[in-house]
């Protein structure tokens, strides 16, 4: 059943990316919001996203450093920052969420960049449901690059065994705020039927 129109601007069309933000956001919501996202499909199951939402003034202070500075004042302003990472070892959980078959044979002991590949991808999709889920229970969000990822890392995750992909700041936006509405490429500029 195709959704309605309604429905299809608030997911994509009429959605914006947003710079300035208020709240609240709620544990609740954050927990709606992952529960939504979580049935987004990913290869054999395997979920490898993991989520840190950063809303305490503790949190941000450990996240500052690492932010470019074009990225400082909104992400600090945010209601919530949500760290899009992805978890290197993401197999463990493979014998619960792909049980019928031995799914972590496919990357236990297999070369770090085969195992990198795997959950950045993954990882990526479900940073990509976040957005889509945020969307429809009525959120804004801002999805960005421009931090040092290493920083992030050794601040947030010291051990190793996640690495940040991409933030997301999340709350109700500023309609007032946003920036004109960019073109995108047409189906023939950015498509092939073979």
């Amino acid at each position: 059943m195709k959704i309605d129109d309604t429905a299809l601007d608030q997911l994509f069309r009429a959605a914006r990316t947003h710079n300035a933000f208020a709240g609240p956001v709620t544990d609740d919501d954050l927990h709606a919001i992952y529960d939504l996202l979580k049935w987004g499909p990913t290869a054999a199951n395997s979920t490898p996203a993991r989520f840190v939402f950063v809303r305490t003034a503790e949190g941000k202070e450990k996240l500052k450093p690492a932010l470019s500075a074009g990225n400082l004042a909104k992400t600090m302003a945010a209601p919530v920052a949500v760290i899009v990472a992805y978890d290197m070892e993401f197999y463990e959980k493979l014998p619960k969420l792909f049980p019928h078959t031995d799914a972590r044979s496919w990357f236990a002991g297999r070369a770090e960049s085969h195992i990198r590949d795997n959950a950045f991808r993954g990882g990526t999709l479900q940073g990509a449901y976040f957005i889509v889920a945020a969307r429809a229970l009525g959120f804004d969000c801002g999805p960005m690059g421009g931090f040092d990822n290493a920083l992030l890392d050794a601040a947030f995750f010291p051990d190793g065994k996640w690495k940040s992909n991409f933030l997301i700041n999340l709350g109700h936006g500023d309609p007032a705020k946003v920036h004109a509405r960019n073109p995108r490429l047409t189906f023939d500029e950015a498509c092939r039927i073979v």
